[in-house]
């Protein structure tokens, strides 16, 4: 069916040389022929008659066919995209009589639909059930863990991993376990991995940290390789710092007991002189101070590596006073955090179990049962300190504090040890106000200094296996079938649009499509600095302004770290031109290509839809009924995701018609675009 602007465009010429040709001919006929007035006028209205009659009949042609046929091909797509759609535009005008052969097609095609649905529900609900129980296990285990079929394509990670690879866009289900940990050893073992399940261990350096990597093959299975990791970084220096002083200990340790072994038994003989017993007594004197020595340093070295600080790790404090809580409401103790929250280094539960005796004490020699607790930053230390109402303590009170047991048990640590090893001491103070004190305990600080990720939801996305289905990364990527591949939606904010003239981007978010799946949790969503003031013309549409980016990190910052998010998938954007502009014009400068092939959307929808008017993001969101999250219309990330939304809504359509294949996508849209330059 024709564009409408074009088949109006031909009503309205066709009606305007009637009417004009009519007219032409009344006027020449009414000077040529002497008519009384009625011939007269049934004169005119026949010249002008053919125009009226054209202009008639377009009229209800328009609305009782015309329209209702493009209402007819805005619901067929809809059907072909989703077959449970809903039916805004059921046939009208002359086409109704066509509406029960529609609902019954509609009908049929969901009750078959249903049926196959009910068929898969009983096998379904078992690996339901199993994928449940897994996810459960997931979520709690705490070891790092990676799942990789064989062509070392990510199908499960979790929750562990996901925290300790925070930040590092490369994770993700489908990416390649290359791009995440780009070891070469870890490649080659991967490849000879034994048949029977046995493990492999590596040790990988990996961003100035060590990862203790047991990998091992999945027996019955399709080649799969699951992989645990453990950061063994502060072990291994824990390691050097009493390895280096042990090697030396030993050697002249054992020199000393071989020396006092042979001069025992040469003494033991009993034939020696009297010079040569006195000497080998002197000799056995001496290697027996030497070892009382060596013992000593040995004995500290010890006690060192006891206290060593390896055993610490980074601490939310808000997840310190969270795990404290619940014992101090046993003992009818509350405790208050104020101030603003900080990272610190500590060995968590000695801490832990440190603030709970401090605060039973403190309420048995104070009297107090409502307690304060803040973090504050030192210098190069992080305070924590303990808050009640009344005097400081004395220091011969802290000091018998330091003696006491943490528990009654034989072997338990004293307060003092905990207080050595995180290299700390305490001590109690007045407030300005006269009216508090408190107790303050330096602790090291850490290097983070945003706070923790949010609490991943019940059921992320964390494993696929059916990506193991999909074909190797080695195959022609222009020959595999469109829901095969790897894409990555993307979309940007800009400071306006002359973007060869100085316009920079502002916000950059993408999202991932893998094996025909949007992945919720798989997104990339960054503000950028430009550099340059964003115009209020700018703001007025994505709603940035100057204060919103100007702490965010700047394009060389973030573009590779985009760079890496797209790895090697198939880019797609809503009028990609404009987008793909955007970020190659500044990846030039930075020698960041972007040479993968790229999908539009909006090429696409028109070659699907030649003759429908509409094409926009808004107006298709409108026809595929995707709905933008209220706030999210013009941010990087929201259009993303309905671009995304969009694209899975066009490729039944584009199976449909041949269209299965990355080339043939490719070749309709340079169809489009030729067709356009005409």
């Amino acid at each position: 069916m024709p564009p409408r602007q074009k088949l109006l465009g031909i009503w309205m010429l066709l009606t305007g040389i009637t009417l004009f040709a009519g007219l032409f001919c009344a006027l020449w006929l009414d000077s040529q022929l002497q008519l009384e007035t009625g011939t007269r006028i049934l004169l005119w209205l026949l010249s002008l008659s053919g125009g009226i009659m054209l202009l008639l009949i377009g009229i209800p042609l328009e609305v009782r066919l015309f329209r209702p046929l493009r209402h007819l091909q805005v619901q067929m797509a809809r059907l072909a995209a989703n077959p449970d759609a809903q039916q805004d535009y059921p046939p009208e005008g002359w086409l109704q009589p066509l509406h029960p052969d529609l609902t019954r097609l509609r009908t049929g095609w969901r009750q078959d639909r249903a049926k196959l649905g009910e068929a898969r529900i009983q096998g379904a609900k078992d690996a339901a059930r199993i994928r449940q129980e897994l996810e459960a296990l997931l979520q709690v285990l705490k070891i790092p863990l990676l799942l990789c079929d064989r062509h070392q394509r990510l199908l499960l990670f979790n929750p562990a991993a996901e925290e300790l690879f925070a930040g590092n866009p490369a994770l993700g289900l489908g990416r390649r376990l290359e791009e995440l940990l780009p070891a070469p050893s870890l490649t080659d073992a991967l490849k000879h991995l034994p048949k029977d399940g046995s493990a492999r261990q590596l040790l990988l350096p990996h961003h100035n940290r060590w990862y203790l990597c047991d990998l091992r093959r999945v027996i019955a299975s399709q080649g799969e390789a699951l992989l645990t990791l453990e950061d063994a970084t502060e072990r291994q220096k824990s390691d050097q710092r009493w390895r280096k002083p042990l090697s030396s200990l030993l050697p002249a340790l054992r020199g000393h007991a071989a020396n006092l072994a042979t001069a025992g038994e040469v003494l033991s003989s009993g034939g020696t002189s009297p010079e040569l017993g006195q000497r080998l007594q002197n000799a056995m004197h001496e290697d027996s101070q030497a070892m009382g020595s060596l013992i000593a340093e040995l004995a500290q070295l010890l006690e060192t590596l006891h206290l060593d600080q390896g055993q610490l790790s980074d601490t939310w404090s808000n997840d310190l006073w969270q795990a404290l809580t619940p014992g101090l409401k046993q003992d009818g103790l509350t405790l208050t955090p104020i101030g603003i929250p900080l990272w610190l280094r500590a060995d968590s539960p000695s801490l832990l179990a440190l603030l709970q005796r401090l605060l039973t004490l403190l309420h048995t020699h104070t009297g107090q049962t409502d307690f304060e607790t803040e973090i504050q930053l030192g210098n190069n230390r992080v305070y924590l300190d303990l808050i009640w109402q009344g005097e400081p303590l004395q220091l011969k009170d802290l000091q018998s504090w330091a003696d006491l047991a943490i528990a009654d048990e034989t072997l338990s640590p004293r307060l003092g040890d905990i207080l050595r090893r995180h290299s700390s001491d305490w001590w109690s103070l007045k407030d300005s106000d006269k009216r508090f004190a408190r107790l303050r305990i330096p602790l090291p600080p850490a290097k983070r200094v945003y706070p923790p990720l949010p609490v991943i939801e019940a059921r992320p996305e964390f494993h696929d296996f059916s990506i193991a289905d999909l074909p190797p990364p080695t195959s022609e990527l222009k020959k595999l079938p469109l829901n095969q591949l790897e894409m990555v939606v993307f979309d940007t904010e800009t400071t306006g649009l002359k973007l060869r003239e100085g316009d920079r981007v502002i916000s950059i978010g993408g999202c991932r499509i893998v094996n025909g799946r949007l992945l919720a949790q798989e997104v990339f969503d960054q503000k950028v600095n430009p550099g340059r003031p964003i115009p209020p013309a700018s703001t007025r549409i994505h709603g940035l302004t100057d204060s919103d980016v100007e702490h965010s990190p700047p394009m060389s910052v973030i573009l590779p770290r985009f760079r890496e998010f797209v790895g090697n998938g198939v880019l797609v954007a809503h009028n990609a031109a404009f987008d793909l502009l955007a970020v190659t014009l500044e990846g030039n400068e930075l020698g960041i290509g972007f040479e993968m092939p790229v999908l539009d959307t909006l090429l696409l929808s028109r070659g699907l839809d030649t003759h429908m008017e509409g094409h926009g993001l808004d107006e298709l969101a409108e026809r595929f009924q995707l709905t933008f999250p209220p706030g999210t219309r013009h941010t990087a990330l929201g259009d993303a995701r309905v671009t995304a939304e969009l694209l899975l809504a066009l490729l039944p359509r584009l199976e449909a018609r041949g269209i299965t294949t990355l080339d043939d996508a490719l070749l309709l849209q340079a169809e489009v675009e030729s067709r356009n330059k005409r």
